[in-house]
């Protein structure tokens, strides 16, 4: 393909090839003095060379160049590739969007924990094993790695986190547990999960910090601990025993710590209601941060 590039080809051609022909002429050509004749022919050429490839000057050279033709247009070949070596995005880099293959803060027991066929596990962590202040994050499995959604923040128990939870000890159990069932005072706002509307998730009170509870369970999910997976939150069957607790839930934060629960803001549990997926296996990994890290 004809391009810029090969103006400066044909021109020395052009010239070397006179100075090689035996010269004919009178003596004068060697001297610098030329007929008018050859002095018209060279600016000819010379004419007819001048905005090769530019795009500009006069008859045929106006007609604009198709896109990638002209010198200006076309890529250089030596071009670098688009971002410095080893961006994002560059065959030399990483994808900017790459997701981990582990979910992060969970060490090797936790993770022994999550059920394979797990692809959505809510990871609630928290600040101390005392604390009642934790953080909620949901990832999803995407194929390649675990891609984590908003961190949401959460309370949980009075006096923290157990590994060993009994009824009234004020205290949410650690450990993994899946996410079978929902429901609430409020209507179902579209979750795939089975969702019991009830008028039994009617709360009155305060909390511990005086916080008044009301609304606290418009929208609730089940945390299988010590309960049958398929049925209401509501429902009383315990098969550990009355004495190990139940009735764990995520539900609406009311302001303060909780009994065993994890609470979110009522935003946050419609967000998780409707993302929620039985078809992904969803589980709940909670704890506090160094529990979880082991």
């Amino acid at each position: 393909m004809a391009s810029s590039t090969d103006c400066p080809d044909r021109a020395p051609r052009a010239v070397s090839g006179a100075a090689r022909r035996p010269s004919a002429g009178p003596a004068r050509l060697r001297t610098g003095v030329w007929p008018r004749a050859v002095v018209l022919i060279v600016l000819a050429v010379l004419a007819a060379l001048t905005g090769c490839g530019a795009g500009s000057g006069t008859g045929a050279r106006d007609d604009p160049a198709p896109t990638g033709t002209t010198a200006r247009e076309r890529p250089s070949a030596t071009a670098p590739a688009a971002g410095a070596p080893g961006a994002a995005g560059t065959a030399q880099g990483r994808p900017a969007t790459e997701t981990p293959a582990v979910i992060p803060g969970l060490g090797p027991r936790t993770r022994a924990w999550i059920p394979g066929d797990a692809r959505q596990v809510v990871v609630v962590t928290g600040r101390d094993r005392n604390a009642s202040h934790s953080q909620a994050v949901l990832y999803r499995h995407t194929g390649a790695g675990w891609q984590a959604g908003p961190a949401w923040p959460a309370r949980n128990a009075l006096r923290g986190w157990t590994d060993d939870h009994w009824a009234g000890d004020l205290r949410s159990p650690i450990g993994v547990y899946s996410l079978s069932d929902a429901g609430g005072l409020l209507p179902d706002p579209g979750t795939r999960l089975p969702y019991d509307r009830s008028d039994g998730f009617a709360v009155s009170g305060t909390g511990f910090e005086g916080e008044p509870l009301e609304g606290s369970f418009d929208y609730v999910v089940a945390i299988d601990y010590n309960r049958e997976p398929g049925a209401s939150p509501l429902d009383l069957t315990r098969p550990l025993g009355a004495d190990r607790g139940g009735g764990i839930w995520l539900h609406v934060d009311h302001g303060g710590p909780t009994q065993g629960c994890v609470s979110l803001s009522e935003q946050h549990m419609r967000d998780l209601l409707l993302a929620l997926d039985p078809a992904q296996h969803p589980v709940v990994v909670m704890g506090d941060a160094a529990s979880l890290r082991e």
